[in-house]
């Protein structure tokens, strides 16, 4: 990979000429929302270089679909397909390159280059996608055995179906977020004993909000309704990936989830980072899923073995004291069902999947407890302290605390990330 005219774009940059992503912006001079791509520090307005008079020649399958860079969302870019993504990040990264040789339409274009390669300190991020429908599996193994454990002990941690298909639920689209966006503690039904004989719920504050670390997947070309996807054509409907923290209220969770599942517990909030990594930037970074013994039913059977990302995750807080702590490191490798496979299982009955729907992958977590990726985990069930900088503790979310998620993968120089998945917990509103 060639290096980039850009200036000042950090070895450690996630936004490398290696990346190219794409994200949802609004600046001072144009607050209608709408296409941009990040490269170091800077975002390329997407809107204002589809101005230029050679833009269809550099981009020759948006001839006729200019517009697509000046919609509120992405969602009319990534139902092109993964061809036109590709060839669109192909011709963005040839246009920054320091081997361009096309410098007259913006390296060289002092006007344009003015208009077109702002700051990123200097725009807004919106959401991504209209995501009409969301859907949180359960792919992580070790989060799904640790609080297996937690609950169940060893011997029935995992339910007798977890091995055999990829669970999961249907979430609620109306709370996705993006980072950023401070996030209200929840009031809900808990038991403030449950181990009493008599279940008698109060009405109140959720005391145990926690986080779960997660990837998100976004659908780009739908499927008809009464027709599965096949896992071995799922990629072509994949636009791409994002970060996502699935906020969760476990105290509300444990009084509502049987028989139907969590419900109030995870609905109030999900935050997603803002800049949308195509499929194609992280093809690169495959590797294999954790091993799954059981054998499959044949429409879960990939033809390839390195069906995951080996993607380096990170999850910070950060106390109303202004103190940050690193609380897991892990990768998203920790999954044992693939996105495609959860495309198919989903689809399956005929489900139809929809341009700019959101998948969650479930809980990563790595096999040490270090890795974990909530902190129904890192405190054992609200058992034990986590240590903080400065000798604080946590063993759930307080009011004022600042969870900020990163990924990245790639050697320096030529990083593939997301930026950050922020938010900040506030006070639950009186009842």
């Amino acid at each position: 990979m060639s290096s980039t005219w850009v200036p000042n774009v950090s070895a450690e940059s996630p936004f490398s000429l290696a990346n190219i992503p794409f994200g949802i912006i609004t600046t001072s001079t144009d607050p209608a929302p709408h296409a941009a791509s990040a490269i170091g520090s800077h975002v390329l307005d997407l809107k204002v270089l589809a101005g230029h008079a050679k833009f269809t020649e550099i981009f020759p399958g948006l001839v006729g679909k200019e517009h697509v860079f000046s919609q509120p969302n992405l969602n009319a870019f990534a139902d092109l397909g993964r061809g036109v993504h590709r060839d669109v990040r192909s011709a963005i990264q040839h246009l920054l390159s320091a081997e361009t040789t096309s410098p007259e339409v913006l390296r060289d274009n002092d006007e344009l280059r003015q208009k077109a390669l702002l700051p990123q300190r200097s725009v807004k991020m919106h959401l991504p996608m209209r995501i009409g429908d969301y859907t949180d599996f359960y792919a992580g193994y070790h989060h799904a055995y640790a609080v297996g454990v937690m609950f169940r002990g060893p011997q029935h941690a995992l339910q007798p179906n977890y091995t055999h298909l990829p669970v999961g639920y249907h979430g609620r689209a109306s709370s996705i977020v993006v980072s950023g966006t401070p996030i209200r503690r929840p009031n809900g039904q808990i038991l403030l004993d449950p181990t009493a004989e008599v279940k008698q719920p109060i009405t109140g504050p959720s005391r145990r909000v926690d986080i779960e670390l997660e990837l998100g997947c976004i659908i780009a070309k739908p499927n008809c309704m009464g027709s599965p996807i096949k896992v071995t054509d799922a990629e072509d409907h994949i636009f791409g990936y994002v970060l996502l923290n699935d906020w969760s209220a476990r105290d509300i969770q444990t009084w509502e989830y049987v028989p139907l599942g969590p419900f109030n517990s995870k609905n109030f909030a999900t935050t997603i980072s803002p800049w949308v990594v195509l499929a194609d930037a992280l093809e690169q970074f495959r590797t294999k899923a954790i091993e799954n013994k059981t054998p499959l039913q044949d429409y879960l059977k990939d033809s390839r073995e390195d069906t995951v990302f080996d993607i380096e995750l990170e999850v910070d807080i950060r106390t109303p004291e202004g103190d940050t702590t690193t609380i897991s490191q892990t990768s998203s490798k920790n999954l044992m069902w693939s996105f495609p496979q959860m495309i198919a299982h989903h689809s399956l009955g005929g489900c139809p999947m929809n341009t700019g729907d959101l998948l969650g992958s479930g809980t990563i977590s790595g096999p040490v407890p270090r890795e974990s990726g909530s902190l129904l985990e890192l405190s054992k069930g609200g058992k034990e302290d986590i240590m903080l900088y400065g000798m604080d503790v946590r063993r759930f979310l307080k009011d004022g605390d600042i969870i900020t998620i990163r990924g990245s993968c790639g050697k320096p120089g030529e990083r593939v990330g997301f930026g950050e998945c922020i938010g900040r917990i506030e006070t639950a509103l009186p009842l």
